[in-house]
């Protein structure tokens, strides 16, 4: 028999609270246009964007996360002492050790909870989502703050055609709590690691530190071996999430997919045959691809807007650098 003491969480897990953070300076596609050879109709019918937000020096990685995740605690009316955990989603923090999370959580004023950083790309939210979820349900951790935050303008390479158009930054966050009925549903989650080169960093920090690249490491992908993955098999993950909730594509009040790029988006959309009352998400528009803040910044427009509201059902799917993906259906806060 064992002497382990069986811990003692909340039976179900919700998201009460969100918010987000877009850097003050709008980039609309004519500035792109300085430094590639493209069109801004070009821009906009491969991807729907028409402006995206870039970082000033003092709106960091840390900074951007505090403004988005006070936003998303006074959503969820709770304090920051309350947070027992604090998960950051991020591939644009340059230090290894420590993680941005601790830094994040101590100038929030949250006291000393759990506080770690996971890579996982333009997934980071959902598999964030997961572990907070699971924190809450197991008891380690009543509130979880789960944050996807990113600068990606640092890690874009203004002069490669297929993705200096791509690319915006931000932070989304969501507060995790204790629910008594399910609000998040099963995760479907899992990588492709045979298609990891499609979408990578082009140089090591280990060569750049030895001097061999003769620019800074940048993001690049396969654009169409990328395109061609996220539409037919992204659509499948996404109905698998839907058949793990237990419903159909008409129960669905909104889908909030990864804002990669708005073919995809339209794509998944007609494969996934939703009907027309699904409010369909589209940040990608004046955002960009903000990588793991995507999916949040996308909820916290649609709920400020009126699009969506409280207690929507709402699919999420993410996917990107790994390959990597999550899916899961949930209640909007």
């Amino acid at each position: 028999m064992s002497k382990i003491k069986p811990s003692q969480g909340a039976p179900y897990a919700r998201i009460m609270g969100v918010g987000g953070y877009r850097p003050t300076r709008v980039v609309p596609n004519e500035v792109i246009l300085e430094t590639i050879d493209s069109s801004d109709e070009w821009i906009r019918s491969r991807s729907g964007i028409q402006t995206r937000h870039w970082a000033s020096d003092e709106e960091t990685v840390a900074a951007m996360s505090i403004e988005a995740s006070g936003k998303a605690i006074a959503d969820a009316g709770i304090t920051p002492e309350q947070i027992g955990a604090v998960i950051v989603s991020t591939v644009s923090h340059f230090k290894q050790t420590p993680a941005i999370a601790t830094e994040i959580a101590d100038r929030l004023g949250t006291g000393k909870p759990a506080a770690f950083d996971i890579s996982a790309g333009c997934a980071g939210f959902g598999y964030g989502l997961t572990l907070a979820k699971g924190l809450v349900v197991e008891g380690s951790a009543e509130y979880v703050l789960v944050i996807g935050v990113e600068r990606l303008s640092d890690l874009t390479d203004l002069h490669d055609r297929a993705t200096a158009f791509l690319f915006g930054d931000g932070a989304g966050a969501v507060i995790v709590g204790p629910s008594k009925e399910p609000k998040i549903g099963p995760t479907v989650w899992g990588s492709e690691g045979d298609k990891s080169d499609t979408i990578k960093q082009t140089e090591s920090w280990e060569a750049y530190r030895n001097g061999a690249p003769d620019k800074f490491p940048a993001i690049t992908q396969e654009g169409q071996a990328v395109f061609r993955w996220a539409v037919f098999e992204m659509a499948k993950v996404a109905q698998q999430a839907l058949d793990a909730a237990g419903i159909t594509a008409d129960d669905l009040d909104v889908f909030i997919p990864h804002q990669a790029n708005e073919r995809i988006i339209d794509s998944m959309v007609k494969t996934l045959k939703l009907p027309e009352h699904v409010m369909v998400a589209r940040d990608v528009r004046t955002t960009g691809n903000t990588s793991a803040a995507s999916i949040p910044l996308a909820m916290e427009r649609l709920l400020a807007t009126g699009e969506a509201k409280s207690g929507d059902t709402a699919l999420v799917i993410g996917f990107g650098a790994g390959l990597v993906y999550a899916a899961t259906v949930v209640t909007l806060p």
